[in-house]
C-alpha cells in the first residue's frame, strides 16, 4: 500500500471512534472535531475526500477548519480491554513511516484538503520509541516543509520528560488519553496501563513546563493547550468518578478540553458483550465539565443520584437552580459574578454584560436584561429584578 491507500485504511478502522462532543449549551465551542458531511467528496465548505480520516476542527474564535485524524501505525502491545487495535486481535493492521505520512500530508495541504492534523499512534516497541516517530514526523513537517498549522501530537504512555518538551515545542495541542478515572477503573479498562505513573504524570509535566517557562518554545508563542478523554460506561465508572478527576484536573493542571467517548462493544475485544454506554450520559458529562471550567462549579455541586450518575432527564446547572434558587431567588442587581455564572441561561459574556449595566443604574425588567442579550425563559424562575420576580409561565416539575 502507497501512503494514500494507508490513510484511508486508517478511515476505516477508525470509524468506531467517538471523541466527539455533543452539541453543548454554555461556553464557548473551541477544539471539537465534527465528521465532514457525507455524500460525495467534498465542496468549498468543507474541502474533504471523503477517503481519508478528516474531521472539521473547530479553532478558537470559532474558525472550524479540516484536519487529518490519523495514526502512524494501528500495531499495538496494549490489550485494552475495549480496543478496535488491542493486541491480539485478529485485524490487518498498517504503519505508515514519519517521512511517508508527512509527505502525504503536505501533499493534501498543497491540494487544500486539510489545514491541520492529529497524530495519534499505537504502541510498538514502548511508549518511548513510538514518541519518537510521532515527534519525527513533527519534525518533518516543521523543519523540512516549514509547515505552520495546526498539529496535535498524543503523548505516549512511558513517554519521558524531555520528549514531552519537544512535542510541546513543535506541536499547537497536546494530550494523553486518561481513559479512566482511577486506577482500579483503568485496570478493569487498560490492565497494562499505570494510571499515575504512565498518563497523568505526562500531564503533569505539561503544566510543570508551562508554569516553570512562561514563554513558549523560541519565545514566538505560547506553549500548547493539553486535553484528555474518558471512556464512558465500561469499567462501572460514575459520572461522580469522572467529574472528581475532570475537577482535578482543570484545576490543577489547567486542561483545555476533557472529552467523553461513548464506551461502543466490539466484537473480538473482552468487552464485545457490555451494553453501550447511554448517548444522554455524554450530553450531561459534557454539561457538568464546562460547568466546571468555564462557571466556577465543583464536582460536588452536581445533584448526583445514589448510583454517582447525573440524572439524564435535566441539565445539571438546572438542576442545581432549581435546588437553590427556586426558593431564594437571586437578586440580579445584587449578585456576583460567580452567583450570576449559576443562573440557568446566563453565561460568562451575559454575566459581565449584567456587571457592567447596573454600573448605569437598576436592571428593573427583563426588557432590559433581553436588551444585553440574555433571553429570558431560562432565568425567570430564579431571580429577582429590583426585588421583585419577573412572570414567569411555572414548569410542570
Amino acid at each position: 500500500m502507497n501512503a494514500f491507500e494507508k490513510l484511508a485504511f486508517f478511515r476505516q478502522s477508525m470509524a468506531f471512534e467517538d471523541p466527539e462532543p455533543p452539541t453543548r449549551s454554555v461556553g464557548n465551542s473551541t477544539g471539537t472535531l465534527e465528521p465532514c458531511p457525507t455524500g460525495g467528496t467534498g465542496s468549498e465548505d468543507h474541502p474533504c475526500d471523503l477517503k481519508y480520516p478528516i474531521y472539521m476542527a473547530a479553532m478558537p474564535g470559532g474558525r472550524r477548519i479540516p484536519i487529518l485524524k490519523t495514526m502512524l501505525t494501528s500495531v499495538c502491545e496494549r490489550n485494552c480491554n475495549y480496543c478496535f487495535f488491542r493486541s491480539g486481535r485478529d485485524i490487518s493492521r498498517q504503519t505508515l513511516r514519519p517521512e511517508e505520512l508527512a509527505g502525504a500530508f503536505i501533499q493534501m495541504a498543497q491540494k487544500g484538503l486539510v489545514q491541520g492534523m492529529l497524530l495519534s499512534s499505537g504502541i510498538a516497541g514502548g511508549g518511548s520509541q513510538t514518541q519518537d516517530r510521532l515527534l519525527a514526523t513533527a519534525e518533518i513537517l516543521r523543519n523540512k516543509y516549514d509547515f505552520r498549522g495546526y498539529l496535535h501530537l498524543k503523548l505516549m504512555p512511558g513517554a519521558q520528560q524531555a520528549q514531552i518538551e519537544r512535542a510541546m515545542q513543535l506541536a499547537s495541542r497536546v494530550s494523553v488519553n486518561l481513559e479512566a478515572p482511577t486506577t482500579l477503573h483503568l485496570q478493569r479498562l487498560a490492565p497494562m496501563k499505570q494510571l499515575v505513573e504512565e498518563l497523568v504524570k505526562p500531564l503533569q509535566w505539561v503544566d510543570q513546563i508551562r508554569r516553570e517557562k512562561p514563554i513558549g518554545p523560541g519565545g514566538e508563542r505560547r506553549w500548547p493547550s493539553s486535553t484528555t478523554q474518558f471512556v464512558v460506561g465500561a469499567a462501572g465508572e460514575s459520572d461522580m468518578d469522572l467529574l472528581r478527576a475532570s475537577d482535578y484536573l482543570h484545576r490543577n493542571l489547567h486542561l483545555r478540553r476533557i472529552y467523553y467517548s461513548g464506551f461502543t462493544p466490539l466484537q473480538g475485544t473482552p468487552f464485545e458483550n457490555l451494553p453501550a454506554a447511554h448517548p444522554w450520559r455524554r450530553v450531561r458529562l459534557y454539561q457538568a465539565d464546562f460547568l466546571l471550567r468555564d462557571y466556577g462549579f465543583s464536582f460536588e455541586d452536581f445533584p448526583f443520584l445514589q448510583d454517582g450518575n447525573l440524572p439524564l432527564n435535566i441539565d445539571p446547572k438546572l438542576a442545581w437552580a432549581r435546588q437553590n434558587f427556586a426558593e431564594q431567588p437571586l437578586e440580579i442587581n445584587h449578585a456576583r459574578l460567580d452567583e450570576l455564572l449559576r443562573v440557568p441561561g446566563v453565561g460568562p459574556k451575559g454575566a459581565k454584560a449584567i456587571l457592567a449595566a447596573r454600573k448605569k443604574g437598576k436592571i428593573k425588567n427583563m426588557e432590559e436584561l433581553r436588551r444585553l442579550g440574555l433571553r429570558g425563559g431560562r432565568m425567570d424562575a430564579f431571580i429577582l429584578l429590583d426585588g421583585r420576580r419577573p412572570s414567569f409561565q411555572p414548569e410542570l416539575w
